[in-house]
């Protein structure tokens, strides 16, 4: 896949901005009802936003510190994906709808956690702050910057696929999200 920096940051930034239109309406329930599961293997409406904190614990910095350590460019404002940064973007994100089921990594499973409503606080947060990292990746190299992936440090990413991967990440967690909510109501 190739595409223009400006072109996926505005796609990205579209999909960000859905999630937190989502997570304020998220926000107007009451947390009983964001707490409830259809059963007990189903995540609730904030175990789904946990989950995307927890990613965004470790994506979110690791984004920073890749954009923070370039200047910015003269060159290279065509995004080109990675072969398995480019698996893992498409593998997240959400096709006609659909989410494709995949298990999660232990330590990025909330499932039973006691949650609040400071989680919703806390993604929104965050996805504000990936908005501005998605703004400054309009002029830096996403496909010569790399970064470390969640599951191990021995792979990099381009950042674009990075980037993709995790806003992808998050559209899916949202729909889950508003899933889940109509499940219980």
């Amino acid at each position: 896949m190739q595409i223009e920096n400006n072109i996926l940051a505005e796609e990205l930034l579209t999909i960000a901005e859905q999630a937190i239109i989502a997570a304020k309406t998220f926000k107007t329930v009451s947390v009983h009802q964001l707490n409830k599961k259809q059963n007990s293997s189903a995540w609730s409406v904030l175990e789904c936003i946990e989950h995307l904190n927890l990613y965004g614990d470790f994506y979110l910095p690791e984004i920073e510190r890749s954009i923070l350590s370039q200047e910015t460019q003269t060159t290279g404002k065509v995004f080109k994906s990675g072969l398995i940064g480019n698996y893992f973007a498409n593998l997240m994100q959400v096709k006609d709808g659909k989410i494709k089921k995949m298990q999660s990594p232990k330590d990025k499973n909330p499932n039973n956690s006691v949650l609040t409503i400071t989680t919703i606080e806390r993604f929104l947060k965050q996805a504000e702050l990936l908005k501005v990292l998605l703004l400054q990746s309009k002029e830096i190299n996403l496909t010569k910057i790399k970064t470390c992936i969640s599951l191990t440090k021995h792979i990099k990413l381009r950042l674009g696929d990075t980037l993709r991967f995790f806003t992808y990440h998050i559209e899916r967690h949202i729909l889950q999200a508003e899933k889940a909510l109509k499940e219980v109501a």
